[in-house]
């Protein structure tokens, strides 16, 4: 491939050099996908008011997400596993993000342990918590992020339980990976994956092993994840979380309004609207469908950021229109990093970025923080 414009052109690279049961992992949804596809569909279905005649120069795409400087509002969302998509997975793209001026969430279910991420990076990242059934277990990751530094805590609230991922399934994907015949040929037949893995000791949940108490290595990992998420995390838990952490807390995973009016009312400093993406409750709407509804339920009272089927500038830019004071993207960044590692990651943000700026500057406007319903047409 000579030439990468498009996210699109990261997947398909990325398709050839991951192995299938993790480039699957990260490339799927719940049930039918109907919601995962939705995503992505509806942004789409956003027309622009294209404006002429008008100054468009000195561009900015600068502003503020949880009141933390971003030279756009993107971050990279939490995703697990990442790790898997090229060795060392969470801290080039962790790298990555910090040169670009961006926030990076670093996911519980990581590859990269806090500590490794860290210990690479210059600035502040943002972490992201499930809350488990070892209360213990919660309360030590929430004290080694803030040893970290962490400026930011993603309280993940829709995976009480799991979603069923039918690629998973079929796959034969676990936690930690079974090596079966079929999935030492599909990691023989990427040998640059491959070297790439040889060379790290990252290669198991490292928030997890050693941390959890019956957690010592890859044989007892499975069964404790199986069990931990959950089922029983509601709304009295963010208090305890938001006072053992102490720092400034965005809640992921509101599709409804009237979930977003509890959440506002946690004094959390932000929601980001999701579902997932579309691996949880397929079925339901796509985050950017919800989106103008909950901006317009909670919007005066707390941040709402956005994730869910971003795969270019011209999306993260509507839905900033649309209210998004910040976007995530997951997949895009992942494509980048199985692609081409760090600078594939570079490159998914660099797409992005030049993807916005022209396509605001076309609608008429020269500063992001100027952005907002009128760039839409009816």
């Amino acid at each position: 491939m000579t030439q990468i414009l498009e996210i699109s052109d990261l997947k398909a690279l990325a398709k050839r050099r991951v192995p299938k049961l993790f480039f699957d992992y990260a490339d799927s949804g719940a049930w039918t996908e109907g919601t995962y596809r939705a995503n992505e569909e509806d942004f789409a279905k956003v027309k622009l008011r294209q404006r002429v005649l008008v100054d468009m120069t000195n561009r900015s795409l600068e502003t503020t997400m949880i009141s933390q400087k971003v030279s756009m509002p993107v971050a990279l969302a939490p995703t697990g596993l990442t790790g898997m998509q090229h060795a060392d997975g969470e801290m080039l793209a962790a790298q990555a993000a910090e040169a670009f001026g961006v926030p990076f969430t670093l996911s519980t279910m990581s590859i990269c342990s806090i500590e490794d991420v860290a210990s690479v990076t210059t600035k502040p990242f943002w972490f992201q918590l499930y809350v488990m059934r070892e209360r213990d277990f919660v309360l030590n990751l929430i004290d080694r992020a803030k040893a970290a530094k962490c400026s930011a805590l993603v309280l993940t609230l829709d995976l009480q339980i799991l979603g069923q991922r039918h690629k998973d399934l079929r796959n034969g994907l676990s936690a930690p990976p079974k090596m079966t015949p079929k999935h030492l040929w599909q990691m023989a037949t990427r040998p640059g994956w491959c070297m790439k893995m040889l060379g790290t000791k990252r290669r198991t949940f490292r928030n997890i092993v050693g941390h959890a108490k019956s957690v010592t290595d890859l044989s007892s990992l499975g069964a404790w994840t199986a069990e931990q998420f959950d089922p029983q995390l509601s709304w009295k838990d963010v208090a305890w979380i938001k006072e053992r952490w102490g720092g400034p807390l965005i809640l992921k995973g509101i599709l409804d309004p009237e979930d977003a009016k509890m959440a506002a009312a946690t004094g959390a400093d932000a929601i980001i609207v999701s579902n997932h993406g579309g691996r949880q409750l397929d079925g339901a709407h796509s985050s950017i469908s919800m989106l103008p509804r909950i901006v317009d339920a909670v919007g005066h009272q707390i941040e709402v950021h956005v994730d869910g089927g971003i795969r270019s500038g011209q999306d993260v830019l509507k839905a900033v229109a649309m209210g998004a004071k910040g976007t995530y993207i997951g997949r895009p960044f992942l494509y980048g990093l199985g692609a081409m590692g760090k600078e594939g990651v570079t490159k998914a943000l660099e797409i992005i970025r030049k993807e916005m700026d022209i396509t605001m500057a076309l609608c008429g406007k020269r500063d992001i923080n100027d952005v907002d319903r009128s760039i839409l047409a009816e």
